[in-house]
Parts: C-alpha cells; structure tokens; sequence
C-alpha cells in the first residue's frame, strides 16, 4: 500500500529537505545588538546552508564546583546499571553530552531544538560547541552541523534525554529528511541514575539541584530559568535583539558542563566509593542498594555495614538493618543476619522478631525460643500504641505462627 510519503511525491509535493533549495548565506546585521555581535561565534557552512557555531573549551584545571571534568574512573558500574556494555568499553573522547534548548518545553511536532549543545573530550580539554539557528530556516543546516559534530562518537550522555532531547532532535531530522546521526548509539541518561542516588537525600534532582547540593556549583547571575528561554528565542525572532540570549547561551552551555562533572563524580563513587570517602549515609546506603541490585553482593554488604556507622534517620536505619540482615542471609552470613535482627528488636521492630522465630524454628529447631520471639511480637503488636493498620498486617500471621508453634512443642 503506497505511504502518505508516496502520495504526496505523486502529487509533485516535496517531502524532506534535500530537495529544497538552499538558503542564501546571512549576511551579519549591522545592528550591534545582532547575534554575531553579541556572542562569540561564527558561520558554519553545511551542504544545507549556514548556521551560527560557538565553541569554548574548559582545561583540565577547571573545576565545576568541587568537581572535575576529566573522567578517569571505569564507567563499568553504570554501564552495567544502565544495561549498556558499550559505555564500559570506549574510551572518554568517543562520549557526547548533549543538551537542547527548545521552542517549547512540552514537546511535539511543533516544537525545534534552536540550540544544541554539545561537549567532548579532547585530550584532557572539554570542548564545548553550541550550533544555534539564527532563523528557523536554519533548522536543516543545524541538523547537518549535528551530524557533523557527532562523528565519530558512538556515545551519547544526556540529562533527561531519553525522554525529551534525543526523541525530538530524532523528530526534527525526519521531518527535514535527514537521517539521524546517533541511531544505535549507546545513550547515557543520567536523570535515572540521579533518582536512583539520591532520591532519598534530596527534595530535587533536576540538574539545578545536583550542581548546588552535590558538586557545590553556583551559577552567576548570568544564568537564565529554562521556563523562560522559549520566550527570549521567540522575542530574538521578533526584534532581531540577541542581547538576552547571551544568559541562554550560558543556560546551556554550563548544563552540558555540568554533564561532565556528574559523570565524573558518580563514576568515581562508584568505582570506589570507600576510597572516595562518601560521607553522607543515605548516599552510601544508595550505593549499597545499587550494588545489590547488581548482583555484587559482597560490596553491598560492605556499604551497609559502613551506612550504619553514620548519621541516619531512624526509618532509615530500620530500613537499613533490615535489608542488611536479608542480604546477609542471602549471603549465607546466619550469624550476622542474627546479630542485625537483634540489635533491630531492641528498637521494637516487628519484622525483626519474626525472622529470629522463623531461624530458631526451622533452624536451630529450639520451639520455645521461638514462641518466645513470636510472643515478644504480639505484646508490641497488640499494645495500644501501635498503628491500627499495620496491627491488621502483622495480627493474623502472628496468631497463625504461635499456634503452629505450640503444637509443635
């Protein structure tokens, strides 16, 4: 059956871009306020026609807050997490981090990408290169710069990109007929990873959040609010005055910088997060549920038991035992388990009791003790300052158990 695209090139319409003539080169505004007279960049010749181009690098002596940006840890935890070897095995040069800034915050078919950020090594520099339509008619030649700049890498690291950049810069290239330049590249997000981390810690994980509570980076005044940078691309179009996207400029670039900087940091806890001294608990207990979920139970183990010797919430210290004496027990490791479960019911915790009844049962086969651990359960279960709903989840199976017991003794 013929596509719409077939029908339409029956009719003599024209389909994609690269039929379409190109548009004339743009001759710098005299105006002083004029993009090219604002920010630093240049014209970027494409087969498509011209688009503006900024590059910056960043030395290796820079730092983004406390961080740095030469990535020289193993990404081999987080390609792992992320179910994607092929960010394990090239090398740092070979990564891209993009970020886009867009006409419209919500997506759709009429929402572009005006600026595209990209960073990537070289050597030990980050080079930061910005290709920005001056016009939307410059959509096709941005594309192309795109494709350009991507080569050779094979590695795409994002901020939410997975859900936002990348499907729209995907949808922007068909829509011109072009092709995309980062199919089948291995893609980093690291807005999932950052949940993961720290979602127990911080109110936030946007970018904004992570600079300032975890690489301690503040940016100038000079920044822009993402909510507000459609408007100022949209009052450029307007009025030809480039003077407020220098703070978009800006916007973007530090988020691509910022990109490299958590990249970094995350794969240097990661890799070794005791030699790193992470201090905070609740993040060395995300490290252990992290390395659990991974199958790398031995260091899991070793990031509880080193979670629980620093300043934790109580819930989170339950939480913690709790998990820890499961691992352990999964582990094969009884005799921790037992010591974990106790130091957990001198805190009155239910579950804490019932595991050591379930040990002395089916275990150390002492019935007595464990009625005696189920019995210790109902008195707190039963006792009038307990929950209402959670008596309802523990009450019967409690009953169920000391009767079974009982008939056992």
């Amino acid at each position: 059956m013929p596509t719409l695209s077939d029908k339409l090139k029956s009719l003599g319409v024209k389909v994609g871009a690269q039929d379409l003539p190109l548009p004339k080169p743009r001759a710098a505004r005299s105006t002083p306020h004029a993009i090219e007279n604002v920010v630093p960049g240049r014209a970027y010749a494409t087969q498509f026609g011209e688009t503006f181009v900024v590059e910056t690098t960043y030395p290796p002596e820079y730092r983004h807050g406390q961080a740095a940006l030469s990535l020289n840890a193993s990404l081999a935890t987080i390609a792992a997490w992320v179910n994607e070897p092929r960010l394990a095995q090239g090398e740092p040069s070979r990564l891209v981090f993009l970020d886009t800034e867009t006409t419209g915050l919500a997506g759709g078919t009429g929402t572009f990408a005006f600026l595209i950020g990209l960073g990537r090594f070289d050597s030990t520099v980050l080079r930061v290169t910005q290709i920005f339509m001056r016009d939307p008619i410059e959509e096709p030649a941005a594309l192309a710069a795109l494709t350009e700049f991507l080569q050779p890498r094979d590695a795409l690291v994002t901020f939410n990109g997975k859900a936002f950049d990348a499907p729209l810069l995907r949808n922007r290239c068909i829509v011109n007929g072009q092709a995309v330049p980062f199919a089948g590249a291995a893609h980093l997000d690291l807005l999932p990873l950052a949940r993961r981390l720290w979602r127990d810690r911080l109110e936030s994980r946007a970018l904004g959040s992570l600079e300032q509570h975890i690489l301690g980076m503040a940016r100038t005044e000079e920044d822009i609010p993402g909510w507000l940078i459609p408007q100022i691309y949209i009052d450029y179009l307007q009025s030809g005055d480039a003077r407020e996207l220098r703070g978009v400029f800006y916007h973007n670039a530090m988020d691509v910088v910022a990109m490299a900087a958590l990249l970094n940091h995350i794969a240097a806890r990661l890799n070794d997060p005791l030699t790193f001294a992470v201090e905070h608990g609740l993040d060395v207990i995300a490290i252990g549920k992290l390395f659990e979920d991974l199958g790398r139970w031995n260091d899991a183990a070793t990031m509880y038991a080193r979670g629980l010797e620093l300043d934790l919430a109580e819930d989170i210290f339950r939480e913690t035992v709790q998990r820890y004496a499961r691992l352990q027990r999964r582990r094969g490791d009884l005799s921790s388990a037992i010591e974990l479960w106790r130091r957990a019911t001198a805190t009155r915790q239910v579950y804490a009791f019932v595991e050591l009844a379930k040990y002395y049962e089916h275990r150390a086969r002492d019935y007595a003790e464990a009625i005696a651990q189920t019995r210790a359960a109902l008195a707190i279960v039963t006792a009038a300052d307990f929950p209402i709903d959670a008596r309802r989840q523990w009450i019967g199976e409690l009953e169920h158990r000391l009767a079974r017991l009982e008939r056992k003794k």
